[in-house]
């Protein structure tokens, strides 16, 4: 009787584990920090994928890593750390981790410096083996070859120019790099100059693409960028004039359309704001644009047929200064970085509707910036 009430128990916790997803099932998320308020670097959690609870895994020394990206294979973790001088260069730098399987920890590989001061963004190639990088203070993007996650030197593309907000757009101010879903072409987003840089990979340097560049309106600083999962379509966040402009993607050239710009601002909103983060359910049903200042996500529709937007509505954060946010590949939860509030607020998503709503979990965490959520191997 004893064996078959302890054979009965263990069946019973085997079958609740396979129900919970247990740990290889449940997302993993990387939290990229500023560390100049205690935070170690970067923060290791697993996403609960019935509740949205955050359980802490570990936590990883870097410097100012605000920007993460993991190879296709989810081998190993690029993190930009955002300083103007690295090993006594005026540079930031880009460090690669090995992710371990089973406990999913990182071990560093190498660093490279990024030949640019403050990069804030970066990007892995589709195929593993080179990682791009954003270097906002002095406008150029860098291109690196990994092998096993081993960084070569960057190769350099300087951009140049100027837009008419003088206090932001000085100089050229490189925001993000953004890999086509066919892993053709690079689209180096640049608030500075207000203008998507188009680049051709096919020949492994930064070649100009038959469209070189594509201009926003004047003045909108565009900041963050984002494919839609499955139609010919892309979407820029602009950080100075609170908007998203809707583009078509012509894949075989690399060339962009404008098609719609709208708001991410309530019309009657009169305070200061700047936008972040832009990103797309997996499903592709809806957009979502982060505002710092109105404290919020504004939420869209997207028109499947079009790529249009029609507006949902917004969703206060909870929080202070969103700048960066995460859905989880189930489309269910989204979980935002407030930076100033100091945690991960975790919402649940109608699939729907695309409106959210507070599961009241959340991790306390100094300065979150970013959120690199992926499925562990298994």
């Amino acid at each position: 009787m004893r064996n078959f009430i302890l054979s009965f128990a263990f069946i019973m916790a085997f079958l609740a584990c396979q129900d919970r997803g247990w740990p290889e099932n449940n997302p993993i998320l990387y939290i990229g920090t500023y560390t100049s308020r205690g935070s170690e670097g970067i923060t290791v959690f697993e996403l609960d994928r019935q509740s949205g609870a955050l359980s802490l895994l570990h936590r990883v020394k870097a410097e100012n890593p605000s920007f993460l990206d993991i190879s296709p294979d989810n081998d190993y973790l690029y993190a930009v750390s955002e300083v103007a001088n690295y090993r006594g260069e005026r540079s930031g730098a880009l460090l690669s981790f090995r992710i371990d399987p089973r406990t999913q920890d990182l071990a560093l590989v190498n660093a490279q410096p990024t030949m640019g001061e403050h990069p804030c963004h970066v990007a892995v190639a589709k195929d593993g083996n080179s990682v791009f990088v954003a270097n906002y203070s002095s406008g150029n993007i860098a291109m690196f070859s990994a092998q096993d996650g081993v960084l070569g030197a960057p190769v350099i593309a300087q951009h140049a120019g100027s837009g008419p907000n003088a206090a932001r757009q000085r100089g050229p101010h490189a925001h993000s790099v953004n890999v086509s879903p066919d892993g053709r072409f690079l689209y180096a987003v640049d608030l500075g100059i207000d203008k998507i840089m188009i680049y051709d990979l096919a020949q492994g340097t930064f070649a100009p693409a038959a469209q070189p560049f594509v201009r926003t309106a004047p003045g909108a600083g565009p900041r963050h960028f984002v494919f839609h999962p499955q139609r010919p379509f892309a979407y820029v966040i602009n950080e100075l004039n609170s908007t998203i402009t809707a583009y078509a993607v012509d894949a075989a050239d690399g060339s962009l359309t404008e098609m719609t710009t709208v708001p991410t601002l309530p019309a009657d909103y009169q305070g200061d704001n700047s936008c972040a983060d832009v990103h797309i359910t997996p499903d592709g049903q809806f957009l979502y644009g982060s505002n710092r200042g109105h404290d919020s996500l504004v939420i869209y529709e997207i028109d499947a047929q079009t790529g249009g937007l029609a507006f949902v509505g917004h969703q206060s954060v909870l929080g202070k200064t969103p700048r960066n946010f995460a859905i989880d590949p189930t489309s269910t939860f989204l979980l935002t970085a407030n930076q100033n509030s100091d945690e991960i607020v975790v919402f649940r998503i109608n699939k729907e509707t695309g409106q959210l709503s507070d599961t009241g979990h959340r991790a306390t965490i100094s300065m979150p910036v970013c959120i690199k959520m992926v499925m562990p191997n298994e």
